[in-house]
């Protein structure tokens, strides 16, 4: 159904092909098709619709010369030093920029997006429970009012952008929050809500009462200021953090509210450890829940708004497809996760994906993305990071996880453990590995291998023991071991990945739903040799189950779906040609329903809501972490 798109949480899924139970939104100006036909995607250089349908794909990067080494040997051991702290399968979740929120959530309370009921259904049934942040630039300026016209829940104003992101200010109503709460009465969904901070004089603390009333125990963090350090001075920050504390121990009315702050949300500008220093955790431990940060590899602001330096995708490209991106995103926050762990307190990415202003075309949207999202994810998972969130930003944005669609093609195309990154004597940045403990023994193994070679000569061969050698252990070898793998023809491919055997689909192909049949190869094991012969394909990922273990991705939930025969417009419909819908993407480009993000002042005015997009790299990372991750969830 919708975009393709950059990554998230699943390893990769997709098909879900002509649903007829669905509910459809539109774009101002759009109306249903009378007859339902397929659609082409326009060329790259015709191309002129938003970028989240960016057709186009950039060359598969060559391979490394010389070439890394294509056969690495691990020795598992019980018990083995480094495991990360205990982890919640929920670990990885979506940051919503709040302006979009009735893109994807829904229309309001009564109308909630079905494609999205069954993403999060799908990502539940792994993981337990799924954590939700709507926050983002746009909170900051965001204000609570009674009612808006036609029943809108959030509305912008786009005459007034003075935000430093050039972010339009917006208003919400508190069905906003009934909208959230009613998802979480379907789907086990944990929120994080923002409370505005470009007026620290007057606190606007009705999002947080109205999130408190609402939400309940599915309220899990409220931020506390989202990137201070690129509107506010140091000790500004503090003090306004101290002056909203104090208001909101002055309402009984918050008394839960003012127990789950979020802070500093940092973006790089500061050093989280200069907020540490000030004393600010341990002087309000008793309101702070979570630490947090804010981090974007590189940015793609110049291109989006001219601004900042000039960015050469073509030189970008190959260096997400190495461990060495995870590690240098992953090392300036060591030294905070082993702080937050002193404290007590869990450290979240509170807001992150492949590029801030955007993403790429070409690289956020692909399933090279895919491949850097899992290993990102995994590796803050292995560093002590409590969690994760992958940004979706708008139609006008290359990178999110999951979007709607751009015009009504929805009305025929539907839509705890312990982590350790380890590492064989030939390792290289192409091939990074990671094992999953419960109880002190490896259950588990992801590896990943980041070449790209349809001809096969690229796959790497893993070849794991368990136990033996000089460590005292007389482990026996499994006779077999089952494996699932997520696969793609190239690392640029755009949808149509694999996890398993199933897929979500291509672009605008999906709604929510994993379809196809379930596929998990078996391994025998050499008993004799006591190894475990696995090959990683090039490019793809590889989940390795070493033990006797139930396979089922379903254990976090009943299996549910969702479905509706609500329309919101069922008048003054119209029929276009496929030819033309081929090359306008059914709206010649007008009104793209952007990112509240900078820039963002064409963003989602009148929308209706959205539908969930095909190819969801951030859902499949997300579920596909899940599983690996997936004893008992904490949040």
């Amino acid at each position: 159904m919708g975009s393709s798109t950059p990554l998230f949480i699943f390893i990769c899924y997709g098909l879900v092909r002509l649903s007829t139970a669905v509910t459809v939104y539109y774009a101002p100006g759009q109306n249903p098709l009378s007859t339902p036909t397929a659609t082409s995607s326009a060329s790259a250089a015709s191309y002129t619709d938003a970028a989240a349908y960016n057709p186009i794909t950039l060359p598969v990067p060559a391979l490394p010369d010389p070439m890394p080494p294509l056969s690495l040997s691990f020795n598992l051991q019980a018990n083995a030093p480094g495991r990360s702290i205990t982890q919640s399968g929920a670990f990885m979740g979506f940051s919503i920029e709040m302006s979009v929120a009735n893109q994807v959530l829904g229309k309001n309370s009564s109308i909630l997006q079905v494609p999205f009921l069954n993403l999060l259904a799908t990502i539940q049934q792994r993981s337990g429970a799924v954590r939700v942040r709507i926050g983002g630039n746009s909170q900051e300026t965001a204000a609570q009012v009674a009612s808006l016209d036609d029943g809108e829940v959030i509305e912008k104003d786009l005459t007034g952008i003075t935000y430093p992101t050039q972010t339009p200010p917006l208003v919400f109503t508190r069905d906003l929050l009934y909208m959230m709460g009613n998802i979480s009465q379907l789907i086990n969904v944990r929120w994080f809500v923002g409370i505005p901070f470009n007026d620290s004089s007057n606190f606007r603390l009705e999002i947080a009462q109205s999130a408190q009333d609402i939400l309940g125990d599915h309220l899990i963090g409220i931020q506390a200021g989202n990137e201070p350090d690129l509107y506010a001075a140091h000790d500004d920050y503090v003090d306004e953090i101290s002056s909203l504390i104090d208001v909101m121990s002055q309402s009984s009315d918050l008394s839960v509210a003012q127990s789950l702050l979020l802070t500093p949300s940092v973006s790089g500008t500061w050093s989280p450890e200069s907020v540490w220093d000030t004393g600010l955790v341990d002087q309000y431990s008793s309101n702070i829940a979570w630490l947090s940060v804010e981090h974007y590899p590189t940015d793609n602001c110049f291109a989006q708004f001219g601004i900042g330096t000039p960015q050469n995708v073509t030189t970008l490209w190959p260096t997400y497809l190495m461990h060495s991106s995870a590690q240098s995103l992953v090392q300036p926050y060591l030294n905070s996760t082993s702080y937050a762990q002193s404290k007590g307190k869990p450290f979240i990415m509170f807001e992150t994906n492949t590029a801030s202003c955007g993403g790429f075309a070409g690289i956020s949207d692909v399933f090279g993305a895919a491949l850097w999202g899992v290993d990102y994810g995994l590796l803050m998972a292995a560093s002590n990071f409590s969690g994760g969130m992958f940004h979706v930003g708008g139609q006008s944005v290359y990178y999110n996880p999951f979007i709607s669609p751009p015009t009504n093609q929805s009305s025929f195309r539907k839509w705890t453990s312990q982590v350790l990154e380890i590492s064989a004597a030939n390792q290289s940045t192409y091939t990074p590995n990671y094992v999953i403990y419960e109880n002190g023994q490896p259950v588990r193994m992801v590896l990943i291998n980041f070449l790209s070679d349809s001809s096969g000569n690229s796959n790497y061969t893993a070849n794991i023991a368990i136990g033996g050698g000089n460590t005292g252990q007389s482990t026996t070898i499994p006779s077999q071991v089952r494996v699932k793998y997520l696969t793609a023809s190239s690392v640029s491919q755009k949808g149509g990945y694999t996890w398993a055997g199933q897929t979500f689909g291509g672009n605008f192909d999906s709604d929510g739903r994993l379809q196809g049949t379930e596929t998990i190869e078996t391994i025998p094991c050499d008993q004799t040799a006591q190894v475990c012969l696995v090959s990683v394909p090039a490019p793809g990922v590889a989940l390795v189950f070493l033990t006797g273990e139930r396979l089922t991705e379903t254990e976090g939930a009943a299996s549910t779906t969702f479905a509706t025969t609500v329309l919101t417009q069922t008048f003054n419909t119209a029929t276009i040609g496929a030819s033309a819908l081929a090359t306008s993407n059914g709206r010649n480009g007008s009104s793209p329903l952007g990112s509240s993000s900078r820039g963002s002042a064409n963003g989602d005015y009148g929308f209706r809501g959205s539908v969930p997009g095909s190819t969801m790299l951030g859902v499949c990372i997300a579920s596909a972490i899940s599983l690996v991750i997936r004893a008992n969830y904490v949040l």
